[in-house]
């Protein structure tokens, strides 16, 4: 009797030699980026003050590949690219489910993610143009964690701020950011008028991903040797992702199948854009019909409950607008265990996609979230961080929905972290005290209204 086959593992001369741009192949061109003071179209040159130099470059482009960097090649080898697929034959059986489920494990390097994917690159360009200091944001710590890995590697300095709920829930990231050599900062903080700003309206603000990169972003412009770095949202960071996605295209061949569906988490939309653009290519070009699911927390309902408008990328009205699904910067994210998910808005080429029906977007409760992990961790061993949590439970409810059709789909989902630093979430879930958010209708409806009006 043959053996299932479990595990694709791809040998080291399969790395990908190019990031894949999903802007040569979106259906129009993007929005442009407003200026905050003027509501007009800004040019990417004010963008040099915050980012590198080819960062910059990157985000404009609609070249359909752009090449990796030998360094950087090398950084991702070293840190376990091309990482394994893995399919889910225990959770399957579990779920009595005709379907097939693999997923990809982006949890396995030393940071615990996806984020090194573009946090080594960032690193070594902003190193390229001798950048001594970087600013940036984290919500839960895992884009805060892998920057300290990749700024270590590169000889940089950096500044961490952290939002104040993850702070205080995830200790062990937040050292772990330290061991590597980064400043963390619990956001909001005194260091920056924005974050003063908030803490004198609240003292016990909760923070969020709006506000911390309020306070990276002046800590960035108010020093002369200090860039930015940022961890998803804008085209350059997806497009770093895509290495993702272009491993597992290569891994699927391997099993001989061809996902159906394609799922991940949503905060600001890189984990899942780097594992489903290479695949969006495809349907963009007439070339599939496999279906896109995003997955992100009711308690932030971007996609879900949100409006498809030009918003501020932060809370403090400092960055540029751009259009994307929002919940409005001023909505105060309530302090889920998914730190990664509390964003409100999303990356805008993955709006677009979602806004013209190639994508759609479902949103689940902390609890169901959790639950979907603790039985993952029951069936495969693999304990997800809560935000990969969401890409965990949307697989399931298909593959359920397999069952009740009895339809042999090919389901596939990202697994973007471990959850072994946020075990916090689970000892909360498994002492029943996880609370279950969902903003009322009023709430959601004065943040849109605070929005600028945008011709």
């Amino acid at each position: 009797m043959s053996r299932t086959q479990l595990k694709a593992v791809l040998s080291e001369d399969k790395l990908p030699e190019n990031y894949y741009n999903i802007q040569h192949d979106l259906p129009e061109p993007l929005p442009p980026p407003l200026d905050p003071g003027t509501l007009k179209p800004m040019a990417p040159e004010p963008l040099l003050r915050l980012f590198a130099k080819e960062c910059v470059m990157q985000e404009v482009s609609t070249e359909e590949y752009i090449p990796i960097p030998e360094e950087v090649r090398e950084a991702y080898l070293r840190l376990g690219r091309p990482t394994p697929l893995q399919r889910a034959t225990r959770l399957e059986a579990r779920l009595g489910t005709p379907a097939k489920i693999f997923y990809k494990r982006e949890d396995l390097n030393p940071a615990g993610s996806h984020k090194p994917n573009t946090a080594i690159a960032q690193a070594y360009y902003h190193r390229k143009e001798g950048t001594e200091r970087l600013a940036t944001e984290t919500g839960a710590g895992q884009w805060g964690t892998a920057l300290a890995l990749a700024t270590a590697f590169f000889d940089i300095d950096l500044t961490v701020y952290m939002t104040r709920s993850s702070y205080n829930q995830k200790p062990y990231r937040r050292t772990l950011m330290e061991v590597y050599g980064a400043e963390v900062y619990s956001s909001p903080s005194p260091r920056t008028n924005a974050g003063r700003k908030f803490l004198e309206k609240d003292p016990d603000h909760p923070g969020s991903l709006g506000i911390a990169i309020s306070e990276a972003v002046e800590d960035c412009v108010t020093h002369d040797n200090t860039k930015y770095a940022l961890g998803s949202v804008l085209n350059h960071v997806l497009t770093h992702q895509s290495v993702i996605g272009q491993e597992a295209k290569l891994q699927m061949e391997e099993f001989d199948a061809e996902p159906d569906y394609i799922v991940g988490c949503i905060g600001g939309g890189s984990n899942y854009a780097g594992l489903a653009y290479p695949f969006m290519r495809d349907k963009l070009r007439g070339k599939s019909e496999a279906e896109f699911v995003a997955s992100e927390p009711r308690a932030v309902p971007s996609t879900t409950r949100g409006s498809y408008r030009y918003d501020f990328a932060d809370a403090g009205e400092t960055t540029p607008l751009i259009k994307m699904h929002t919940v409005g910067h001023s909505y105060q994210c309530p302090p889920i265990h998914a730190g990664g998910l509390r964003y409100h808005g999303k990356a805008p080429s993955m709006c677009m996609l979602i806004d013209k029906g190639f994508m759609r977007s479902v949103a689940y409760s902390q609890n169901e979230v959790m639950d979907a992990g603790l039985l993952f961790a029951q069936t495969e061993g693999v304990v997800p961080a809560p935000e990969s949590n969401h890409a965990v439970k949307a697989a399931i409810d298909i593959a359920l929905e397999c069952k009740r059709k009895n339809q042999p789909k090919t389901i596939l989902f990202n697994l973007s972290g471990h959850g072994l630093l946020d075990l916090k979430a689970y000892e909360d879930k498994l002492a029943d005290r996880l609370v279950d958010y969902e903003p009322a209708a009023a709430d959601l409806d004065r943040a849109l209204q605070a929005l600028p009006v945008v011709g």
